[in-house]
Formats: structure tokens, C-alpha cells, sequence
């Protein structure tokens, strides 16, 4: 038993929002609940449970939701790791059903963000650490730093954006901005979304300067949200109905790396190395090309962050991600689709659930029951995230039979 393969059964995602009238528990039950059902499983059915969230660790949220889904006495992890606290969520039982522990477990990651968000216990400080939310006619976004600044992650992804831009021809402004404005296109089809409301290039550009080259719509917002996947083994996938076996995803790749180490400290966190070597692993490990891939959800924080991943996870040539943006390959109807739920920059970033809603995004489409923004004929995908802390998480998912 130990070794086998493992399939995603059942996945769900709330409505990525404000959401005012529920609390963290709600949210995650909801999105428990709404896996299990998808699943055609109870929670009698798991034999461990992982629990998500940044903000919300230490307060036992594992537990907190089997109080309300159901008390059976299985074990349960709650974890957090920055971005990557959902894809770590999910591992912790893919890992536990590859170890033989168990055949059935449920993965929730959740966070109730409201106004605050990541950055918000940065405070107020001097003028290079003031931290601010602007409002407006596009809503809010995740607080950032005001002017430039490093310390936050908006320097941080502004930074890493511009030493790209520096180093190969053909990026600039205008290529940055263009993932924003795929994003928010994308966006208008999904109806979970955050935000479904398309922009022009224009009016993008335009917007608030956040930290160079990000602008306000090139940023994230703050989120509320959940997501769940149930996990099982092949072995116990072959006991299950000829529909659930149609409709399991394979988990072909499941990748969580950190920084390595170097004789040179650091000022800011390798983005770059991170993603390149979890995803060098991750398609070792499944077997896939880049090219293979039919989609792809990766972590586009910022607008800089999604670009410069494009050439991190190889999806086009060698310094290539501005020639890459520019021929629209990652649009819905490009050489590889990416972000086609609308992103972090339009869909939302609750934290805690990122890395499990990129599970969810992907599945979808491969059972095809993406709806109107489904990619016609997609077997294979990829989801990305990363946690500046730092860590990162590479899965592979492929469509099949068990």
C-alpha cells in the first residue's frame, strides 16, 4: 500500500469575497462539507484531516471544524506556511495516504482576511514602512507599502519583476501590465471569483502606483475564502463507484521545496530558484514536459510575480516570458492558459486557501466541468504557489481512470 498513487475524489471552493455574516469556521465548513458531498463521501469516510490557515494557526481550526462537521476522532494537522499554507494543508494528507496511514483524508484551507490582510501587522511606522489600504473606485487591495520600499511584499515582488525586466529584452511596463489585463478578462467567467470585471490596458497602466511596476489593479486583494479537496489512494479508488473513479484527478506530482542554502546572504528571498526547483522536481516526478501542460494556476500575487513565473516553470523559452505575454500564449486561448480562474489579481488570495482553490481551478477543468471558462479537451495541469518565508508548492494533476 505504501507508495501508491493518490487522486484527488472531491474538491470545492467558496465564493471568493467579503464575507461579513459568516465566521472562519463557517467558511471552512462550508467548503468541507461541499468537498465530501462532491466526493460522494462523509466525513466518517476520512482517516486524517489537514487544516489551512496563516492567520489562524495557533487557534486549532482542524478541530474547531470537526465540532461542526463532525467529531470521529482522526488525527489532525494544522499547519501554515505563509501562501503555500493550503498546498502544505493538502500534502500533509497526500503524504499520509502515500505512507499507508490512510486511504481517505480532507484538506480545508481558509481565511477570513477582511481589511487587513498579510501586511497588516507591519502597523504604522516611518515614512518607508507606512503601511496603507487604498480605497476607491476599484475596491480594495492587499495593504501595501507606502512608496517602494523592500520590506513588504510588494517591494519584494516589484523588485524581483524589475531585475527581470533589467536582465532580458522585450519586458517592461507595458508586458507587466498585460498579465493584469489577461486576468481581469479572465476573471468575467468566473463566477467565484472576487472581482469579475474586465479592465483595458489603459486604464490598468493608469491606475494607482502601488510599487513600481505594480500598479492598484496589478495587485491582489484581500480576501475571504475557503477551499477543500478530498485525497484517496488508488487502492481504496478502486473499491468506489465506476463515477467516482471517472471523475478522480491523479495527483501525478506533489512538490514543496524551500530556499537552498548559499555562501551569499540573501537581502530578498529567491523567488526565482525556489519555483524553478520545485518545478524541475515536479516534472521529473510525473513525467511531463512543460509543454504538455494544457493550464496552469499559478501565483500571481502581483502582475510582476505571474511573468516572471511564466520563465521559472518553463513555459516559454529562456528569458522569453515578454515575447511570451506579448503573443498572448498564456491568454485562455493561447499556447498554455494561465490563471484562466482570473488569478490571485482578480479571483482573491484568502492565504490560507490559495493553494488548495489552484487544486480546485484545475480539477475542474479536467473533469471538464469548467463551464463557460473551460479549457476545451485539458488532461493536464499545473498549480503553483509560493510562501515568501520561504516555500514553495508544485502539483501536477492529470486526467484518467484509475
Amino acid at each position: 500500500m505504501s507508495g501508491q498513487d493518490v487522486w484527488i475524489l472531491g474538491t470545492y471552493m467558496t465564493k471568493f469575497g467579503r464575507h461579513n455574516d459568516v465566521d472562519l469556521i463557517d467558511l471552512a465548513a462550508e467548503a468541507a462539507m461541499g468537498a465530501l458531498r462532491d466526493g460522494g463521501v462523509t466525513i466518517h469516510d476520512m482517516d486524517v484531516l489537514g487544516a489551512g490557515s496563516l492567520f489562524n494557526a495557533q487557534a486549532g481550526v482542524g478541530q474547531q471544524l470537526q465540532k461542526q462537521i463532525g467529531q470521529t476522532g482522526i488525527p489532525v494537522y494544522n499547519v501554515a506556511n505563509a501562501c503555500a499554507t493550503g498546498a502544505t494543508a493538502l500534502r500533509t494528507v497526500y503524504l499520509s495516504i502515500r505512507a499507508g496511514e490512510a486511504d481517505m483524508g480532507l484538506a480545508v484551507g481558509v481565511e477570513q482576511m477582511g481589511k487587513g490582510g498579510l501586511l497588516g501587522a507591519a502597523g504604522k511606522g516611518d515614512r518607508g514602512r507606512t503601511v496603507y489600504e487604498p480605497k476607491g473606485r476599484y475596491g480594495s487591495v492587499m495593504q501595501v507599502e507606502g512608496l517602494l520600499g523592500t520590506g513588504l511584499m510588494p517591494g519584494v515582488f516589484a523588485q524581483a519583476g524589475m531585475e527581470y525586466a533589467y536582465e532580458h529584452d522585450g519586458v517592461g511596463f507595458e508586458q507587466f501590465a498585460k498579465v493584469a489585463e489577461k486576468n481581469h478578462a479572465h476573471s468575467t467567467l468566473n463566477p467565484l471569483a472576487h472581482y469579475q470585471k474586465q479592465f483595458s490596458l489603459e486604464e490598468i497602466m493608469n491606475a494607482e502606483m502601488m510599487a513600481y511596476p505594480n500598479t492598484l489593479l496589478m495587485c491582489c486583494p484581500n480576501t475571504d475564502g475557503a477551499a477543500a479537496v478530498v485525497l484517496v489512494g488508488e487502492e481504496k479508488l478502486r473499491t468506489l463507484s465506476a463515477d467516482q473513479q471517472r471523475r478522480a484527478v491523479k495527483i501525478s506530482a506533489s512538490v514543496l521545496t524551500t530556499d537552498p542554502w548559499t555562501e551569499r546572504a540573501q537581502v530578498q528571498p529567491d523567488v526565482n530558484t525556489l519555483t524553478r526547483n520545485a518545478a524541475k522536481q515536479a516534472y521529473e516526478t510525473a513525467g511531463v514536459d512543460p509543454q504538455d501542460l494544457d493550464l496552469v494556476e499559478l501565483h500571481d500575487c502581483f502582475a510582476t510575480a505571474e511573468l516572471i513565473h511564466y520563465d521559472n516553470l518553463m513555459l516559454c523559452e529562456p528569458g522569453g516570458a515578454g515575447k511570451f505575454i506579448d503573443e498572448r500564449g498564456p491568454w485562455r486561448d493561447g499556447a498554455i492558459p494561465v490563471n484562466v480562474s482570473g488569478g490571485l489579481i482578480s479571483k482573491g488570495h484568502p492565504i490560507g486557501a490559495t493553494g488548495i482553490a489552484n487544486i480546485y481551478e484545475v480539477s475542474t477543468h479536467l473533469r471538464g466541468e469548467a463551464g463557460d471558462r473551460q479549457i476545451e479537451g485539458a488532461k493536464v495541469g499545473l498549480t503553483h504557489v509560493i510562501g515568501l518565508g520561504s516555500a514553495c508548492a508544485v502539483h501536477i494533476l492529470e486526467k484518467g481512470a484509475a
